[in-house]
């Protein structure tokens, strides 16, 4: 067993897990149980004991092989996960899935910052993504990933996966500057012909005088992505008669159910702007003890402009009015081609105070506070307003080990509060809706490795939750409701096993709940501008088990990981078509159960498989389906035995990076995802069309020349150019460069 004595708070990775080249290892290292120490230059603020799988990738391994445009492009070939990412800057729909959670599912992933939350827990779905602008991609040290709810220091919102970005902080003076641009040079998609550009400029500087250490970021993004939505009309759903401007240029097709519809023009083409500004102090006051802050800031500006395809007689543009394509009739809405503008500024802060000794005692307080200083959203005359909205976290966490080390405990206390206030008013400034309201949770965990012998391990854990809703209110057509308080408590025991029956073979079992507390939104907002559709204060919280069974292996020059997975979700949350008050409304509520089963394979080589070249992989069959639920969506019971939306049966990556020489990098990586479905009853059978999700492989390619000072890199991005969708549409064959300096 490695001694953790002065690494509290540090990494413990699985050896079999990373998917990027990783720095070479010996073949004794399996002996430590899958728990390593990992050195200073690869920190972490994950628990000091992991029991469950976890994957990594480091600076160096990022900048070798990814194009990173945002910072979660670090997470693009780790196995069994996807992020949305729609275009450069995608600032509020990039939305996380893992293995056994669609990316309609952002609160059932964690994703965290130098130890501060960036998730948004205030609601669920994309428009919650983690605020990844907090994140200066070539500020990350590492990151890491850790699958399943098995550790008892996470929220039940780590079911799917916890992911920990470690920005780093420099030992000298440093000074860093980098330029560059993204192209999609020919991007064609119904009535779209164009191009689309995305310029990214990054500067930083860093220092460490003694004690005190500190680095400042800046970056400005400015990107002009494709289409994201379109205006459209069911073919059979038109005016009766012949009436209306003749217009020709709407796009006939089929919707995700194979029904024909037009195509009108688009409804979202986002000319985005966005600063990031982050500084991190640290000062280490004794050898042991360290006090640090971090101060992030991003701003975003962002337009989404339209476009109508329609063109009357004399060639013009035509946005309004009853209009005839083809011989029907329709009448264009006001809410078809909506110029939108969005202006936000948000700000994080965080301070820790950490004892990292020699002692058998180590122990961290810390606090953080995400606030929307600014949140603004005109469309058609009206104004959605979230200034006021944030989450806080205070939490005081210690660990400690016996004198022959065969116990080490994990313990601590922690408060998290949640906030949300939508206002949407005219143009008199007159409330036409309001949501808003409160949660927090209290919560406490311990957790213990008990080293039992030299080849076993065991890992126990509990973690004790006291959840509260208040203040809730909905305001809607002049009325308004208020919800009544409540709160609720709930136990999460965690148990994991190692046994290492050579030194190179390990075998690991993991088993978890979780409960994942319904958000602000889930809970009083509102899907239409009526009260009949508001979501229900009662809902019930998800409570889901997960096992997890894996084998790793070191062989000569492979690492490998087999990873038998099983996940049941009790009382999920997602929008369905229900009855309230013998109308058919369409809100959230509670999915019976869904069971998903699966297995995962990985490996990468640990060592140059030949001269320069190395190897990673991973495969995941997750077979999710609905198995209870006592809703309906068109008819009751159509949606029982159908697949989780959003989570596909099989996804599979691959990467290769072949170093030329000392200063030459090239690599080569494919994403597969198999065949996926939107809706609870999987009738979208169309998987290519707007408001679908379609299967995909694309395949990337990455250059990188590096010298003593500069580097430079030039890449592609879905080098076929294959068109997939989720919900909206991915982006195309994408080329982008960029010029870095490092002094």
């Amino acid at each position: 067993m490695v001694s953790f004595r002065g690494h509290w708070p540090i990494a413990c990775i699985s050896l079999c897990a990373p998917m990027v080249p990783a720095q070479q290892t010996d073949d004794s290292a399996l002996t430590t149980l899958g728990v390593i120490t990992v050195t200073a230059t690869q920190p972490t603020s994950l628990p000091s004991q992991i029991p469950a799988t976890v994957v990594g990738a480091d600076r160096e391994q990022i900048s070798a092989t990814v194009n990173v445009t945002d910072a979660e492009d670090a997470l693009k070939y780790f196995p069994g996960l996807l992020v949305r990412k729609r275009y450069v800057g995608d600032y509020n729909h990039a939305v996380l899935s893992s293995r056994a959670s669609g990316t309609g599912n952002s609160a059932r992933s964690a994703v965290y910052v130098d130890g501060m939350l960036i998730s948004n827990y205030l609601g669920n779905g994309a428009a919650y993504a983690p605020r990844w602008g907090m994140v200066q991609p070539s500020a990350i040290e590492r990151v890491d990933v850790m699958y399943g709810p098995f550790s008892a220091a996470y929220p039940g919102n780590s079911a799917g996966a916890i992911v920990d970005y470690i920005t780093r902080m420099p030992e000298d003076f440093e000074a860093h500057a980098a330029a560059g641009i993204t192209v999609q040079p020919s991007y064609q998609l119904y009535g779209t012909d164009d191009s689309f550009v995305a310029h990214q400029f990054s500067a930083s500087l860093g220092d460490r005088h003694r004690d005190v250490s500190w680095r400042m970021g800046a970056d400005r993004t400015r990107s002009h992505g494709q289409p994201q939505t379109f205006a459209t009309r069911t073919v059979g759903r038109e005016v009766a008669g012949d009436v209306g401007t003749t217009v020709i240029g709407a796009v006939l097709d089929r919707d995700r159910s194979n029904n024909p519809w037009y195509l009108l023009g688009t409804g979202a083409e986002y000319t985005t702007v966005q600063d990031q500004l982050t500084l991190k102090l640290a000062y280490d006051i004794e050898d042991d003890l360290h006090l640090s802050y971090r101060l992030g800031i991003w701003r975003n500006g962002s337009q989404g402009e339209v476009r109508s395809w329609l063109r009357d007689a004399a060639g013009n543009a035509v946005y309004s009015g009853a209009v005839n394509i083809d011989g029907r009739s329709y009448t264009l809405a006001a809410t078809d081609f909506a110029p939108t503008r969005e202006d936000l500024l948000h700000l994080m802060q965080g301070v820790s105070l950490k004892r990292q000794g020699e002692g058998d005692w180590n122990w961290e307080l810390a606090a953080s506070d995400f606030d929307y200083r600014e949140d603004e959203l005109r469309s058609s005359g009206t104004l959605t307003d979230q200034q006021g909205t944030g989450w806080r976290s205070v939490l005081a966490r210690g660990s400690w080990h016996n004198a022959n080390a065969a116990h080490v405990w994990d313990f601590g206390v922690q408060q998290d509060a949640w906030r949300l206030r939508i206002r949407r008013s005219d143009a008199t400034g007159a409330i036409l809706s309001a949501v808003g309201g409160r949660t927090a949770m209290l919560s406490g965990w311990l957790q213990d490795s008990w080293t039992l012998a030299t080849n076993w391990q065991a890992v126990f854990g509990l973690r004790l939750e006291h959840w509260r809703a208040e203040d809730g209110y909905t305001v809607s057509a002049g009325n308004a409701l208020g919800h009544t308080s409540r709160s609720e408590r709930h136990l999460s025991p965690k148990a994991a096993l190692s046994f290492a029956p050579r030194s190179d073979l390990l075998l690991k079992a993991a088993l978890g709940r979780a409960v994942r507390m319904p958000t602000v939104n889930e809970l009083y907002g509102a899907t239409s501008g009526v009260l009949t559709v508001v979501n229900d204060p009662t809902l019930r919280p998800e409570k889901s088990w997960t096992g997890e069974l894996s084998l790793q292996g070191n062989a000569t020059r492979l690492i490998w990981r087999t990873t038998l997975f099983h996940e049941t979700v009790r009382d999920s949350l997602y929008s369905e078509r229900s009855s309230v008050n013998g109308s058919v409304v369409t809100r959230i509520v509670n999915v019976g159960r869904i069971e998903t089963p699966g297995v995962e394979l990985a490996l990468q080589s640990k060592d140059w498989l030949l001269a320069g070249l190395q190897l990673s992989a991973s495969a995941t069959w997750a077979d999710s389906r609905i198995r209870a639920n006592r809703g309906f969506v068109a008819v009751p019971g159509d949606t029982i035995g159908r697949h989780q939306p959003r989570v596909p049966v099989w996804r599979a990556t691959a990467l290769a990076s072949y170093r030329i020489n000392g200063q030459w990098n090239a690599a080569l990586g494919l994403r597969y995802s198999g065949t996926q479905y939107s809706t609870l009853d999987n009738s979208d059978s169309n998987g290519f069309a707007y408001q679908a999700a379609s299967r995909y492989v694309v395949a990337d390619v990455r250059l990188r020349w590096r010298g003593s000072r500069w580097t430079a890199s030039v890449g592609v991005d879905n080098l076929s150019d294959y068109r997939y969708w989720n919900f909206h549409p991915y982006p195309q064959r994408s080329v982008s460069a960029e010029l870095r300096y490092d002094f």
